[in-house]
């Protein structure tokens, strides 16, 4: 019976378990699982140098966003005030600067071409001489044989020319 009374102030076991609990538990203890996958220093750093970066550029994300619409609305009472003469200016602008860089292209397309002739015409062999060199054999040899066909079919056409239209 004295072992059903309580013990105040001396500590108490833990009921005790068979010996084939444990010996038929596989898996470690949840203490066990957490130790094995404790990140080491330097994934630590790594993750730390996450969450501090994420968390200066989500604050910057809203500084941002804040100043653009503070913006917006302080400043757009002034554009739709100024806008007849932002509306033509911007247009004049726009123009100007299309009309620039066109300009500019097609300068350099045009200092690039007269380069590459330059060097083709002094025999250097710039890229794609080759294939203009093809090119031209092949409007050569077309030329001779429509020069050719002319000849041989020339008289012909021109018999029934004037088979057709006595008075040619």
């Amino acid at each position: 019976m004295a072992d059903q009374q309580p013990s105040y102030g001396r500590p108490q076991r833990p009921p005790t378990r068979p010996a084939s609990f444990h010996s038929n538990m596989t898996t470690p203890s949840f203490l066990r699982k957490l130790q094995q996958h404790v990140p080491n220093s330097t994934q630590l750093v790594g993750f730390l140098t996450l969450i501090i970066s994420g968390t200066i550029l989500l604050l910057l994300t809203g500084l941002t966003l804040t100043a653009i619409i503070l913006g917006l609305i302080f400043f757009t009472p002034l554009v739709l005030i100024s806008s007849p003469i932002w509306v033509p200016v911007g247009t004049v602008l726009f123009i100007a600067i299309a009309g620039f860089l066109s300009v500019c292209g097609f300068g350099v397309a045009t200092l690039a071409s007269l380069s590459w002739l330059y060097r083709y015409f002094r025999g250097f062999h710039p890229p794609g001489s080759d294939q203009v060199d093809y090119a031209r054999s092949r409007i050569a040899d077309t030329a001779s044989h429509v020069k050719d066909y002319a000849r041989e079919y020339g008289g012909y056409l021109h018999s029934k020319v004037k088979d057709a239209a006595p008075g040619a």
